[in-house]
């Protein structure tokens, strides 16, 4: 860790694809080296909740469009903020690996799973539902922020993105595009430990 190249690091990945294990597993790998992790996804929950924009009995998360975009952009450009100005975060969000690009010293993970019966299993498990619910949420959750992201982040998309040549400019937006990552873990092929070997390696490299 002392030959380490990176400042912070960002872990981005879908419902159900193992974004938030890896966060957990990296915050107690690294804690004691002085690392922080925040997961932007619970704080939203949990602002969501105090406000009452959102039922905390609901056995799913909600989608992006419980929030404003003024309440979105302050967010998500703290979290860029924060990574252009401290040191040792591990941030997990749908859009950190986005908010990262152009920094440097920012380790971008993508999380995947590229079995999409194995996610659906995992919500399933983690929220109690049923496997219907838990395929209409990744689909529904997914298009509903997508949408809203691309409005509202069309101009950072083209200046960060297109204009360093990661995405031509006719080319749909896509926030989770693995050319924008440096490191892409697949969790179908990669159990917990494997895949935080690969951060750990990815880390000290």
């Amino acid at each position: 860790m002392k030959r380490n190249q990176y400042k912070n690091i960002t872990i981005t990945g879908l419902p159900g694809s193992g974004s938030t294990t890896l966060l957990s597993l990296l915050k107690n790998e690294l804690k004691f080296k002085g690392w922080t992790g925040f997961s932007g996804g619970e704080f939203m929950r949990q602002y969501a909740v105090e406000k009452g924009l959102y039922n905390d009995t609901d056995r799913i998360h909600h989608d992006a469009s419980a929030y404003g975009e003024d309440f979105d952009r302050q967010v998500d450009l703290g979290i860029r903020e924060k990574l252009q100005t401290e040191k040792k975060w591990i941030i997990e969000s749908w859009l950190s690996g986005f908010m990262a690009q152009g920094i440097k010293g920012v380790l971008k993970i993508l999380v995947v799973c590229s079995e999409d019966s194995v996610r659906v299993d995992r919500i399933v498990n983690r929220d109690g539902v049923s496997v219907k619910e838990a395929k209409n949420h990744i689909i529904n959750r997914y298009q509903v922020n997508l949408k809203k992201w691309s409005i509202m982040y069309n101009k950072e998309w083209q200046e960060w993105v297109v204009a360093r040549n990661l995405a031509s400019p006719d080319e749909q937006i896509d926030f989770w595009k693995p050319e924008l990552y440096d490191l892409v873990i697949d969790t179908y092929s990669n159990n917990q430990q494997q895949t935080l070997k690969l951060a750990l390696n990815a880390i000290k490299s």
